[in-house]
């Protein structure tokens, strides 16, 4: 028997030749891994439905020995195209999809991941990549795993202060009015790369080019 749920793919690998692994963040099952059996043959009823960041409706048949299911149809709803016109929008989707992979378990429900997710990824195109995108994205992450910091128990400056809750509080078009100085951005980001180590053991790769950063 099948279930279905609406998802959005996180990253895909080889199966075999003609099959993939898609991993999935979904609505109602959270991270959430398929296999697409003959996903890569030209005729394949899912060719052109899986890539990265695609939306869709998918449904998918559980495997009784294993987390890694089998991916029954997909329905493609949202392909993310203008995300392909800038790397910059790819290197912050990408860091984000990670971060999200290292901070959740599979098949655990967190619906507001998953809106969190689709809301980035719909509007990231919709302004040149800043690093208050990655900011608020980590923020609001943390605060919806329940791991929101305490500026109020932090060296942070007043200003880097209000900016953490402003990125919290703001929907992502509110984002844009957001112009934080320079000395805020530093405070912000040299905090979050601690308060992330420290919860996480270590970070995602790709940060720093997600926030436009030299790798070390």
């Amino acid at each position: 028997m099948s279930e279905s749920t609406t998802g959005l793919v996180l990253r895909t690998r080889l199966l075999t030749e003609t099959s993939l692994i898609v991993h999935w963040l979904t609505k109602d099952f959270g991270r959430l891994n398929t296999v697409a059996k003959g996903a890569r043959r030209p005729k394949s009823a899912f060719h052109g439905k899986l890539d990265l960041f695609y939306g869709a409706e998918l449904s998918f048949i559980r495997s009784r020995r294993s987390d890694l299911h089998t991916l029954a149809e997909v329905s493609l709803q949202e392909t993310h195209r203008e995300l392909r016109c800038e790397m910059g929008y790819l290197q912050q989707a990408s860091y984000c999809a990670a971060l999200i992979e290292q901070t959740t378990e599979t098949e655990t429900p967190l619906p507001a991941v998953f809106y969190l997710f689709e809301g980035l990824l719909a509007n990231l195109p919709k302004t040149p990549p800043q690093p208050r995108t990655i900011f608020a994205f980590e923020l609001k992450l943390l605060n919806d795993l329940g791991l929101a910091p305490d500026v109020s128990k932090t060296n942070l400056s007043a200003q880097a202060r209000r900016l953490v809750e402003d990125l919290i509080q703001a929907d992502w078009p509110g984002l844009a009015a957001l112009k934080p100085a320079q000395p805020e951005i530093v405070g912000v980001r040299q905090f979050l790369h601690g308060f992330l180590i420290y919860h996480l053991g270590k970070l995602p790769s790709g940060r720093n080019a997600a926030l436009k950063l030299p790798t070390p």
